[in-house]
């Protein structure tokens, strides 16, 4: 069974999870302390079956955790119907009413200004750090927009992001979930006093929408911090993950270049080939059978979705990367209920970083190998180094 802390794993946990694919489709991991599906079929199953649900248990102990568990209490991503069901009724009328495709342009503007920013600096010092440059400030420019706050307050809330997704992770140290706690309290302040203020003098953003939903305070501040968070960590890591994919594989980023009409099969692509979250967990309202794997009531079982982007049994030559592939059944986005609500934002925020690349860094090389960050739930890079041709 794969080990969390090995670093070569974390580096390319596709081939253990192929081997574990060749013993079954579902197995105990005594390290999770939970059951994972390690199959397309199986990961489906997980995710769409109902009798297997986010049932959220609070990070203890809760005097500790006030935050965090606040968030996570009220978050649509932690909640089953009845309560998911008007939660996300709420946020998807949101979306629904053409923030989406207003933000369009204006997400290929920020994407085109980022990328001369970052051409620039490769220009000056022969090398800079797309993601600084690029795949972080994107998505976190568009959920600035989307909620009406200062784009300068961007890092502060990249800052909490970062700390409190920490938590998904297994075997945290004590201090990492202290930090995680304090970045969550000061995330529910910012966003109290943004209601706040938008309760007063609304404006044309999802705040002042769902300010006049049936939401109450604590959810309206949860849903807030998921749409950063989710938005932002997903997109990020496709984004470094998936250039890094298409720098080491050039062949693919010279098809890129070479038909642009590839651009929303190369996303879709992207997303499968190297995911952003590799593990999603579910737990048994009622004994469930996944794949012949007994689930008892109360117990957790996670779909390992790198694991089901790379089955043979539905991609063929799965671990190529084939920016042109169709149909591309990834799981990158989840099924079910729990899809993902910002899938089609992300897929806009993806295409225009790479669009922009294309058409304004062509000879785009890697200037080192990068180096990954040390957590396997997000899979994502410290930093991607480029340079050009």
């Amino acid at each position: 069974m794969f080990d969390l802390a090995d670093p070569a794993f974390l580096a390319n946990p596709y081939p253990s999870f192929a081997d574990l694919r060749e013993r079954g489709e579902v197995h105990r991991h005594d390290g999770l302390g939970i059951a994972v599906a390690v199959s397309h079929a199986a990961s489906a199953a997980v995710l769409r079956h109902r009798g297997l649900g986010r049932i959220w248990q609070d990070a203890l102990p809760v005097e500790r955790f006030a935050s965090f568990n606040l968030l996570h209490r009220n978050s649509l991503l932690e909640n089953e119907p009845p309560a998911h069901t008007r939660l996300r009724r709420v946020i998807a009328g949101a979306f629904g009413r053409g923030h989406v495709q207003r933000l369009r342009p204006m997400v290929a503007e920020l994407a085109d200004g980022m990328v001369d920013g970052l051409a620039a600096e490769i220009a000056e010092t022969g090398s800079a750090d797309l993601l600084a440059h690029l795949a972080q400030p994107l998505p976190v420019a568009v959920i600035a927009e989307l909620l009406g706050v200062p784009v300068d307050k961007g890092p502060s809330m990249v800052t909490w992001s970062n700390h409190i997704v920490k938590m998904y992770e297994y075997g945290l140290a004590e201090d990492k979930r202290d930090a995680a706690e304090a970045a969550a309290a000061e995330f529910v302040d910012y966003l109290r006093d943004v209601a706040k203020q938008r309760a007063n003098s609304p404006g044309e953003d999802i705040v002042s929408d769902l300010l006049r939903s049936e939401l109450t305070e604590d959810e309206l501040v949860a849903t807030a911090v998921l749409l950063l968070m989710a938005g932002h960590e997903a997109t990020v890591n496709v984004i470094g993950n998936g250039v890094n994919a298409l720098l080491t594989h050039r062949d693919q980023w010279e098809r890129l270049l070479a038909s642009p009409e590839l651009l929303d099969p190369c996303v879709e692509e992207l997303i499968r080939f190297d995911a952003p979250l590799q593990l999603f967990e579910r737990t048994a309202t009622t004994d469930v059978e996944i794949a012949g794997f007994r689930v008892a009531e109360g117990e957790k079982i996670g779909a390992l979705l790198g694991a089901a982007a790379r089955d043979p049994k539905v991609f063929d030559r799965p671990d190529a990367l084939d920016i042109g592939r169709t149909p591309n059944a990834h799981l990158g986005f989840g099924m079910g209920i729990h899809y993902c609500v910002g899938a089609p934002l992300a897929r806009v925020e993806i295409a225009a970083a790479l669009s922009s690349l294309a058409s304004k860094l062509p000879g785009l090389e890697l200037a080192e190998t990068p180096e990954r960050r040390p957590e396997f739930v997000i899979r994502g890079l410290r930093s991607l180094r480029v340079t050009t041709g």
